[in-house]
């Protein structure tokens, strides 16, 4: 049963022990974010409701996504406090005929994410109910819930689950457990695991379900996406989760530390259950249905999403696993955030345990951009120079990030500080054509603070930001996470829409194919979908209409594609490219055209790697210049547009 006809009204900030008055309230839809109450400190949300109940059944009520922290009455009685919006609140009730819920939110204090930064319009960080309301009924005994770890073992892989019993009357009995594949043949287990408890009593009972010949789920492009169902029951209750067996870890780099461990997580690449696999994909802002963007990340060849600064509902992990897409989790802490490191270290146990059921999450990060002391460079001559300076100068102290990155499993691939140059950042995040410089001055940057396996640099590999923004639209200056400033020292004051978003896809092109050509083995774009209408970092507006660097980053982000050294001009001599992001060596052929010349070569590629394919002269009155690899499988193409 799910409540509905909520009203609400903007309370006081401070929490007592007796619910908020609502005066004037308003009715709203929950779960949601009225926009109405954009920019308040709190926001109480009532609601009345039927006794659900059929008999002598037990009732919880779940709520998720209280952002970002709450407490909960009924009928005048305070239910308890939560303060994780990533993780539901559950309540036992003792309903009456007719009842009143009352949940007051609360804007954080602290680990906002990027909810309290300024790349976020306040519409979306608005205190509420954001995922939904549940009032569920249960048998007197009854499963509770149902968490599972999987994990990689010797002979096989092992699903550990605790299911949380709980007992309304004294209870021996044996509760059936069952793993089953879905959408594939394989193997089972079905398995009991004895409970006792005393009437009143909660109780964890743990089992290990045992997979002889397990089938692992995989990125997209290295295999299928495999998954298993969990049952579990006791009587008339049930429960059903799913999961997938996968293990990502980072390769030494040679320190004799754990590259993957909570020190720091930098490497040339990811391990995916044992294979190498190149991560390429996009950063994702708060900006509406996040399944949706999902699957436009996955359509535009993306392997990898990082979700920045903030935790999605779970429909996201379930969507990203069946598109065959790693996830970077960020923990909520972005910008120049002040946190208590003790928390933070709870908020990632916690993440963590909510989230290892998913196979597709890969990674996680601590603290996004912590400082913006490159910002605002501009496409000066000097500008290397100032860069250059201006790295020198940072100082950030990431103690307290490595420490809550200790937090996170053993061995899980963790950047506790993703950043820009000069802050030692376990990702580093870079904007040559947008914060400084030209796109041009990709390599320079990367050469010098990381970004690549060439050996040019002792700096991080992982690239955890990088683009430039543009307009949605013609008044779109004054959008959420737009730099106006810059866009001006780039684009010009009165440029059109069409002129802004070309420029944002020729630096996206530039930068994106730079790190390929390195063998950069973890690269988001920043960002999939702009977080306001009328202009940001996007290469969707926010409606989700599709800006020309869209399409771009798709050709740019193909497994095989052949890229060139530099975005070419006129008259340009450029060298090409073939990347291969794929396990299997490749063979085609090269073509290009550039105005009325043409060229080609055959090329043998190994797994993993690059090879030259010649160069190419481009015409002086040229209005494009288009490549491709054709092999007997079919062929990708790449163009440039002048």
């Amino acid at each position: 049963m799910t409540p509905t006809d909520w009203t609400a009204a903007a309370v006081d900030p401070s929490p007592t022990d007796d619910p908020p008055a609502l005066d004037d309230p308003v009715p709203v839809d929950v779960p949601g974010r009225p926009e109405r109450f954009a920019g308040a400190d709190a926001v109480a949300y009532r609601t009345e409701f039927p006794d659900p109940r059929d008999g002598d059944e037990r009732v919880t009520l779940e709520l998720r996504g209280l952002f970002a922290r709450a407490r909960v009455w009924h009928d005048g009685e305070l239910l308890g406090d939560h303060d994780a919006y990533f993780r539901p609140a559950r309540f036992e009730l003792d309903p009456a005929e007719t009842n009143e819920l009352v949940v007051a939110c609360y804007a954080p204090e602290s680990f906002g994410g990027v909810y309290a930064t300024d790349r976020v319009p306040d519409e979306r960080a608005v205190p509420g109910i954001w995922w939904g309301v549940e009032l569920e009924t249960h048998p007197q005994t009854f499963l509770d819930d149902l968490s599972l770890t999987p994990r990689r073992t010797d002979d096989g892989a092992t699903i550990d689950a605790d299911i949380a019993v709980e007992a309304g009357e004294s209870v021996d009995d044996r509760i059936s457990l069952s793993v089953r594949p879905q959408g594939f043949r394989g193997g089972g287990v079905m398995e009991r695991a004895r409970v006792e408890a005393e009437a009143g009593e909660r109780v964890t009972v743990s089992k290990a379900l045992d997979l002889r010949d397990p089938a692992y789920w995989w990125p997209a492009g290295f295999g299928p996406q495999h998954r298993y169902a969990v049952r579990a029951k006791l009587g008339d209750s049930e429960r059903v989760v799913e999961t997938g067996l996968c293990e990502v870890r980072t390769p030494d780099r040679g320190s004799g530390a754990d590259a993957g461990s909570g020190a720091g997580g930098a490497s040339d690449y990811l391990l995916v259950n044992g294979q190498r696999v190149p991560a390429r994909g996009f950063s994702l802002l708060p900006t509406g249905d996040p399944t949706w963007d999902v699957e436009r990340a996955a359509n535009a060849n993306a392997t990898l999403v990082r979700a920045y600064g903030h935790v999605p509902p779970a429909e996201f992990y379930e969507t990203a696993a069946e598109s065959g897409l790693l996830v970077w989790q960020d923990l909520p802490i972005a910008g120049p955030a002040e946190y208590d490191a003790d928390r933070a270290a709870d908020l990632a146990g916690r993440l963590a345990t909510g989230l290892e059921r998913h196979p597709c999450v890969a990674a996680f990060g601590v603290h996004a951009d912590p400082t913006d002391h490159l910002a605002g460079v501009g496409p000066s001559r000097l500008a290397r120079y100032k860069v250059r300076w201006r790295a020198w100068r940072a100082g950030f102290d990431a103690t307290t990030a490595r420490e809550v990155a200790d937090a996170f499993p053993d061995g899980t691939p963790t950047f506790p500080v993703s950043g820009a140059p000069g802050i030692d950042p376990d990702a580093v995040h870079v904007y040559p054509g947008w914060d400084y410089g030209e796109a041009g001055d990709a390599e320079w940057v990367l050469d010098k603070y990381g970004g690549g396996d060439d050996g040019a640099s002792d700096g991080p590999s992982a690239v955890g930001g990088f683009g430039a923004g543009s307009l949605a639209d013609a008044d779109g200056d004054d959008a959420t996470d737009f730099d106006a400033e810059a866009h001006t020292a780039y684009v010009g004051s009165d440029a059109e829409t069409a002129a802004s978003q070309a420029y944002q896809a020729r630096v996206l092109k530039q930068v994106t194919e730079t790190l390929r050509r390195r063998g950069t083995g973890l690269l988001a774009a920043d960002a999939l979908r702009d977080a306001d209408a009328g202009a940001g970092m996007g290469v969707l507006a926010a409606d989700g209409t599709e800006k020309p660097g869209y399409e771009a980053m798709a050709a740019s982000l193909e497994p095989v594609q052949v890229v060139l050294d530099a975005y070419p001009e006129g008259g340009d001599t450029r060298e090409l490219t073939v990347v291969n992001d794929t396990p299997e060596e490749v063979s085609g052929t090269v073509s290009w055209t550039a105005g009325d010349r043409t060229g080609g070569a055959d090329v043998t590629v190994e797994a993993f790697d690059r090879a030259s394919a010649g160069t190419m002269t481009v015409p002086g009155d040229a209005e494009a210049v288009e490549t491709s690899f054709g092999r007997a499988d079919g062929s990708v193409r790449n163009e440039y547009r002048l």
